[in-house]
């Protein structure tokens, strides 16, 4: 079996005094799709920046593609670059005069610092390729600062796709979108999980689509409630566990 894409043993996060993330342990592999679905306030986004070094952790083990990730949230550069992460929201300062092309290759740079005017030619051959990827070569010139939100969306998935990843960590990637757009994004999402091999671990209210898509479900309030797949995480059971027994009589009220 190959190497797990992240492993997280005993993972402990406080907020001030108080646990916000208790003693979490998961794997996921290459490939497949995770989704963490739970209510506000249950400590979901806390755990995904706990992941990526942004929060520091009282207790546990995070190793990405085998490599540890230190107490100060620091890792491998090499192995940093194959991790990627859409917010929630993008927030980007209105002022800063950056074109799509521009940004897109920021995350080529990264790893060529130390040679930029010899990697012109690749960088800018990578940045066609990825935002041709996501129907976006249209958008190369149009300033960061005038995108609509679906086309923020495709900018940030080339953003990732500039080189190569093999873990993608979504926050509510697709909020602010019409259905149409949400629509859209997955279908694009998926198609590159399935070309690119990627793991991806993402935290979702939407619940319908994370039946229809994912290939497990963690139901998660400040740790690990169940998981399993879609049928038997998303039981009535389970979603009264997690959300309470309103929430469950609400879901059947919407269907009937």
């Amino acid at each position: 079996m190959s190497q797990p894409v992240l492993e997280i043993e005993d993972l402990t996060v406080y907020r001030g005094k108080t646990p916000a993330v208790e003693q979490v342990s998961l794997t996921l592999n290459a490939g497949t799709d995770t989704a963490i679905i739970g209510p506000n306030g249950a400590g979901k986004s806390t755990l995904i920046q706990s992941i990526l070094g942004i929060l520091p952790r009282h207790r546990g083990e995070v190793y990405i593609l085998g490599h540890p990730l230190t107490r100060k949230g620091k890792l491998d550069g090499r192995v940093r670059q194959q991790v990627a992460y859409l917010p929630q929201n993008f927030g980007f300062d209105q002022r800063i005069p950056i074109e799509v092309e521009e940004f897109v290759g920021l995350g080529w740079h990264r790893l060529s610092l130390q040679f930029p005017w010899s990697h012109q030619k690749q960088c800018r051959f990578a940045v066609e390729e990825a935002l041709s990827r996501v129907e976006g070569l249209s958008l190369r010139h149009k300033p960061i600062s005038e995108l609509s939100g679906g086309e923020t969306k495709r900018v940030l998935l080339a953003y990732c796709l500039v080189r190569p990843r093999r873990l993608l960590i979504l926050d509510e990637a697709p909020a602010g979108l019409d259905f149409r757009g949400e629509s859209d994004f997955y279908q694009l999402l998926y198609q590159l999980k399935k070309e690119q091999d990627w793991a991806i671990l993402q935290i979702s209210h939407d619940l319908d689509m994370v039946r229809r898509h994912c290939d497990r479900v963690i139901c998660f309030n400040r740790n690990i409630l169940c998981q399993g797949s879609p049928e038997s995480a998303l039981s009535s059971e389970n979603l009264a566990l997690a959300y309470g027994e309103e929430f469950v009589r609400y879901q059947h009220s919407c269907r009937e």
